[in-house]
């Protein structure tokens, strides 16, 4: 494993997540528009993303995996006559899609997708054609980031060292060469795991960061070492999932089975969840609205990517971004052990 790496062109974080028109620091990730979980129009993609851009969102995020392409081939419909200088679009790398005509029309939890089965590949062959097959079905010549998408161990299980390796060796070094070449902007990793950030931080140089589940209201795990990291280094940092795939997203009710990192949540997820949700009520402040701006209160998120199905999703978190929150909700969930005491908040 090499010691070091090519590093970032400047130490300065480059502006790679623009902000809404309106300063409010929120980006649309385009899970939902792949039919993660359930099916989403072609007409309701559009509607959504229409909505979006109207209420001056310009940081999108996509990935191959979000429906086997179907993400991108809507976001790329609907961004590639856009100003293209006012927009943010990141996507990943790391699983190419091949075409296979008795592919499971449901696969990774997204359903009515293309048909396509994935493959991985971190060589640096695999890095260049999944960046150029993104740009094809986006309809554009340009990524502003590049996320190496989900390199944990529970991903890959006993062949996380070896993945580490090949990305360390081959998928770094060949993404700073599209780099230089103009087709991507940053280069990072979109995780789940805030643990391997700091296995290849300990390596090389990122510009940039998609973390997902990991720093919200109910999971501080990156706070204490990974977060201070990213800001010492000059690490743009875009935070995803911060309602931890559901739990968060609306009044928390054991009854509904809530889920947590994409599965039922499990008892000390939920019953933490619960705890806050009282403390919530106390202050009639809707749990998401405390999530969302928990997560924008820290200083080394640039942004926060939200996932919506329809325009009243995303224009109900830009309310509950704008909602005032009493501090009392704030120390009282410092007190009762429920958020560490030197977490950042509004």
């Amino acid at each position: 494993m090499p010691s070091t790496l090519p590093t970032a062109p400047s130490a300065e974080p480059a502006p790679l997540f623009k902000p809404c028109t309106d300063g409010m620091r929120l980006g649309l990730g385009g899970a939902p528009l792949g039919n993660l979980f359930e099916a989403v129009t072609q007409e309701e993609a559009g509607e959504l993303m229409e909505a979006a851009w109207a209420d001056g969102c310009r940081s999108f995020d996509t990935a191959p995996h979000y429906g086997h392409g179907l993400s991108e081939r809507r976001m790329g419909l609907s961004l590639w006559q856009r100003p293209r200088a006012e927009l943010s679009l990141s996507s990943k790398v790391g699983r190419l899609l091949l075409p296979q005509a008795q592919a499971a029309r449901a696969q990774h939890g997204y359903v009515e997708i293309a048909p396509f089965v994935q493959r991985w590949d971190l060589s640096a062959t695999g890095m260049r054609r999944s960046v150029e097959d993104s740009l094809q079905r986006l309809g554009l010549a340009r990524l502003d980031a590049v996320f190496v998408h989900d390199i944990d161990a529970q991903t890959h299980g006993a062949d996380a060292p070896g993945v580490l390796s090949l990305v360390l060796e081959q998928s770094l070094p060949a993404l700073r060469q599209l780099q230089a070449e103009g087709l991507v902007g940053g280069i990072g990793l979109g995780v789940n795991d805030h643990e391997v950030v700091g296995q290849v931080l300990a390596h090389a140089d990122l510009d940039c960061l998609l973390l997902a589940g990991r720093y919200s209201l109910l999971d501080q795990s990156a706070l204490p070492r990974l977060l201070p990291e990213l800001q010492r280094r000059g690490v743009a940092l875009a935070l995803g999932g911060v309602f931890n795939s559901g739990i968060l997203a609306k009044r928390v009710d054991a009854r509904e089975q809530p889920t947590f990192n994409y599965a039922a949540a499990q008892p000390q997820w939920l019953n933490k969840a619960l705890r806050i949700q009282a403390v919530c009520d106390r202050h009639q402040v809707p749990i998401a609205a405390a999530a969302l701006q928990f997560a924008l209160s820290h200083p080394a998120a640039q942004i926060v990517l939200l996932g919506a199905r329809k325009p009243s999703e995303w224009q109900q978190a830009r309310a509950n971004a704008r909602r005032a929150i009493d501090p009392a909700l704030w120390h009282e969930l410092k007190q009762e052990g429920l958020l560490p005491h030197d977490a950042p908040t509004p």
